[in-house]
């Protein structure tokens, strides 16, 4: 099951038990409709009460990536499974979007809210 909903600055999606397809394309639409209307968005994602997910979630997932990657500007994960550290390290591979994980909810609001897009750093 996902909840979703918008905050100051960013969405907000929440994963409790299983993480299935039809709680990825809620995610979905919802990206969508911020890349269109508001520009790439700032997504929180709290997976800390998922218990797992869907094989077919998981394929959607790569391939919304590859598809959508620069509809995203930064997603904070939160989270204190080391399996979803490592497939948010992935997902930089294949996505323009910035991601960080976190295991506090209030840092993960803070970056969302404070760090500048990338391509504005100095460099």
């Amino acid at each position: 099951m996902i909840s979703l909903s918008h905050e100051d600055g960013y969405y907000h999606a929440v994963v409790f038990n299983e993480f299935t397809l039809q709680d990825f394309h809620e995610f979905e639409q919802c990206v969508a409709y911020a890349a269109k209307f508001e520009g790439p968005a700032r997504i929180l994602v709290d997976l800390r009460n998922m218990s797992g997910y869907t094989l077919d979630m998981a394929f959607e997932d790569v391939n919304f990536t590859k598809e959508h990657g620069r509809d995203i500007e930064r997603i904070a994960v939160l989270t204190i499974d080391q399996w979803v550290t490592w497939s948010a390290w992935l997902a930089r591979m294949l996505t323009g979007a910035d991601i960080q994980v976190f295991e506090e909810q209030d840092d993960a609001i803070y970056w969302l809210s404070h760090s500048e897009p990338e391509a504005t750093k100095a460099g």
